[in-house]
This record gives structure tokens, C-alpha cells and sequence, in this order.
């Protein structure tokens, strides 16, 4: 959904959605809700807001699939790309919610999809407690106990374990 930078006056304009949005690396899209206040201050644009979304994870330690609830607040603001310039820096912390938009219009889709990715966990969890699986015999430890033996040494440490036996001789 974009909007024309044209379109939002002075008093701002207020956006609803509530519609399904394909999200990177999802197969299926999901339903997001979301309320937006957009107002323009000379070039820039200043996004404002709630959203709200149920997505499908899968939990990195025990690969089964879960449900997590996404519901957080919006806050952007919009420069024209223009305004980047050519020189790389460092962000500093008060431009952590600094965005770009070309063109003479905003994609809200993009604002909303940005929102999502940067809520989500680099590698999401079922639940803090997950177990997860035995990297022996692949039993769901939230589930079963196993017999493995994790007795086992790093291979790569043998070699220290020799120097070791030496210094003790």
C-alpha cells in the first residue's frame, strides 16, 4: 500500500489495515493489523502507530513450529533517499528509527514488513526452557529422556590433553 507524500497534509492522515502481507522467508502471508498516523514535516515523514500480527516460527532448538504474537508499537521517521548522501558512518542510537523513501510516494507494506523482521529473534525459541533435541540421536528432550553419552571429547582438544599427560610425566 503506498501513499503519495502528496496526500498527507499538515494534519497528518490516519491509515488502517488489515490485511494479509507476504513476509521475507514465509511461504504464506499473514494477517496484520495495524493503525498508522502519517504527518509530513516539510520532506520528512513521520510514521507513528501500532501493529499487530500472529506469525509462524520454528524454534531453533527443537525445530518444531510455534505461534508467536507480534504486537509493537510503530515509530519512524522518513527522509527522502536524497538526503543519504554518499559517506558511510556509524548510526548513532537517535537514528535507529530513521528510514528512507524514494520517489513521491511511501510504501507502508515495506514500513510494517521492516516492523516484523526487526521484532523477531535472531534465533526464535518455542519456549525459554526448550531443551531442544539430542544431537546424538535426534529425540525431542522436552519430550523424552535419552541414553546418550555426551562423555565425548572436542577432538580438537586432544592435543592439549597430550601436552597435559606429558607435563604430568
Amino acid at each position: 500500500m503506498k501513499i503519495a507524500i502528496e496526500d498527507i497534509h499538515d494534519e497528518g492522515i490516519t491509515v488502517d489495515i488489515d490485511e494479509p502481507l507476504v513476509i521475507e522467508g514465509h511461504d504464506h502471508p499473514y494477517m496484520v493489523r495495524a493503525h498508522l498516523e502519517l504527518h509530513r514535516i516539510e520532506s520528512e515523514i513521520v510514521v507513528d502507530g501500532s501493529m499487530n500480527t500472529e506469525i509462524e516460527l520454528e524454534c531453533s532448538r527443537c525445530l518444531k513450529t510455534f505461534q508467536r504474537r507480534i504486537d509493537d508499537p510503530v515509530h519512524m521517521v522518513y527522509h527522502p533517499i536524497g538526503e543519504l548522501g554518499s559517506e558511510a558512518h556509524e548510526l548513532r542510537s537517535d537514528e535507529l528509527d530513521l528510514g528512507f523513501y524514494s520517489g513521491d510516494a511511501i510504501d507502508l507494506w515495506e514500513v510494517l514488513r521492516e516492523q516484523i523482521m526487526l521484532s523477531l529473534q535472531m534465533k526464535p525459541l518455542c519456549d525459554a526452557a526448550c531443551r531442544g533435541i539430542c544431537p546424538k540421536c535426534g529425540i525431542d528432550l522436552n519430550s523424552e529422556t535419552c541414553s546418550c553419552d555426551f562423555k565425548e571429547e572436542d577432538p580438537r582438544l586432544q592435543v592439549l590433553k597430550k601436552l597435559l599427560e606429558k607435563r604430568k610425566e
